[in-house]
């Protein structure tokens, strides 16, 4: 079969994992691809050498006008912004516009295909469908905006397997195409830097709806408003999860047990305490992740068996070491502060250092410095958003255990230092890395290293 990309002027912004996926396989099926990043040749270089057995066009350091000309269709990296001149400019111009998870999505081979979306909670909640479709049995595939390009194996995928895509509200912007199997874990501010305002990027989250069919399967929270504000939309089955309350369709907490609930029928998946990983949220993500298995016809028996072994994704809520008698935690994927306070009332019963900072995404930090004020035996800021964390806290009285930190080094030093055995040292910056780092992986990395240096 011929395929849709045969024939086609590709043009792909970004040479990211992204990018070179979709490169790759749009150049395999017949493409003329043209790959242009605004960095330079010499920082690409390896980027580069990786397609080099590919008749792929490299146009670096700049994204020319003339580019657009010469396309059919425009392919965005998940860094490039849908708003961006060059790319406002492809749309004025009538381009087409995609990225390599639609671009899967428009081939994927299996109605066993589960894509989630959320605010918190997505790479977690991924990992651990695809952990409960491999204890099942069946070939399960893991991929999307966890860090894999799923085009990367979409030969080998067949219609028996299962699927699992984490999907990014970028992605989503230009979303024309659904997963059989579709969830939105929550949607909290985010990314409010990219999207401007709420209803902007609810409407992305929501995309993961639209082109679903009365055949498919909407999982929604019914403890967030606005994903529960989102049935109207589903245009199939909708099956909920919830902590809080008992639901009709999907999965819910009674007492102890984990059920699992279809119309009258209940089963137990587990109980609470089969749960690895910190966290009320994480309760929520593992309810979540049971009702997608159940959609892609994985039995309780393997859901249960992935629950009761799985430790969690790193960066996040990850024990990197316990050093006289002090626990450090990794969080670093904490990039707002709604995330950064569903990590702090982890540890509600210990005494917490917390370390705090990045760059700001435009959010609401109002409830995070009461509760952070309230709950944290010393605060640790650094980055960007230090002198800005620093003010509001002395505004609502704190004097005392806060303290400013030139960059992350100084406040893991400084944590030591102030940390008592039986404390917890938490990094949850509540702001994104970009202020020092690459990315929040970087971040918590160096974290870890830090942590594991300490004599």
């Amino acid at each position: 079969m011929v395929d849709s990309f045969a024939g086609k002027r590709v043009l792909i912004l970004g040479l990211a994992r992204q990018g070179k996926a979709l490169a790759r396989f749009a150049s395999a099926a017949g493409a003329e691809v043209t790959v242009s990043d605004l960095g330079s040749a010499e920082k690409l270089a390896a980027d580069v050498a990786e397609l080099s057995d590919c008749p792929i066009r490299f146009v670096l350091g700049e994204h020319p006008d003339s580019l657009l000309e010469e396309a059919d269709m425009v392919a965005l990296s998940g860094g490039v912004p849908f708003e961006a001149p060059f790319v406002r400019c492809a749309r004025d111009k009538g381009l087409s516009l995609t990225n390599d998870s639609l671009e899967f999505a428009r081939r994927c081979p299996t109605r066993r295909w589960v894509g989630l979306t959320g605010s918190a909670g997505k790479t977690t909640t991924t990992s651990l469908v695809g952990a409960m479709g491999r204890a099942s049995g069946v070939a399960t595939w893991v991929g999307g905006n966890i860090g894999y390009p799923l085009l990367t194996d979409l030969a080998e995928i067949t219609a028996d397997d299962i699927v699992v895509q984490e999907l990014s509200s970028f992605q989503l912007e230009i979303w024309d195409a659904s997963p059989p199997i579709a969830a939105i874990l929550n949607i909290t501010p985010n990314h409010l830097d990219r999207h401007k305002t709420m209803a902007v990027y609810t409407a992305a989250k929501a995309g993961i709806l639209q082109a679903q069919t009365a055949a498919d399967t909407a999982v929604l929270s019914a403890d967030d408003p606005i994903t529960f504000g989102l049935r109207d939309q589903v245009n199939g089955r909708l099956r909920l999860f919830s902590r809080l309350r008992e639901v009709d369709d999907g999965a819910f907490v009674r007492g102890e047990d984990i059920v699992l609930r279809d119309g009258t029928a209940e089963t137990v998946v587990c109980q609470l305490s089969d749960i690895q990983l910190i966290g009320t949220h994480n309760v929520s993500n593992v309810l979540a992740a049971s009702v997608l298995a159940d959609a892609a016809g994985i039995p309780a028996e393997a859901m249960k068996r992935a629950i009761q072994e799985f430790r969690g994704v790193s960066h996040r809520l990850e024990t990197v070491g316990i050093k006289n008698g002090v626990r450090y935690i990794n969080d670093s994927i904490a990039t707002a502060p709604e995330r950064a306070l569903a990590a702090i009332s982890a540890f509600e019963q210990e005494p917490l250092v917390l370390l705090a900072g990045g760059r700001d995404k435009r959010m609401d930090w109002d409830v995070w410095t009461e509760t952070v004020n309230a709950q944290a035996k010393e605060i640790i800021l650094f980055g960007d958003l230090a002198p800005m964390l620093h003010d509001r806290l002395l505004s609502v009285g704190r004097v005392a255990g806060l303290t400013r930190a030139a960059d992350l080094a100084e406040a893991v030093t400084l944590a030591r230092a102030k940390a008592a055995a039986g404390d917890v040292v938490l990094l949850s910056p509540g702001g994104t890395s970009f202020d020092a780092f690459k990315d929040f992986a970087e971040r918590g990395d160096l974290f870890r290293q830090l942590v594991q240096g300490m004599n």
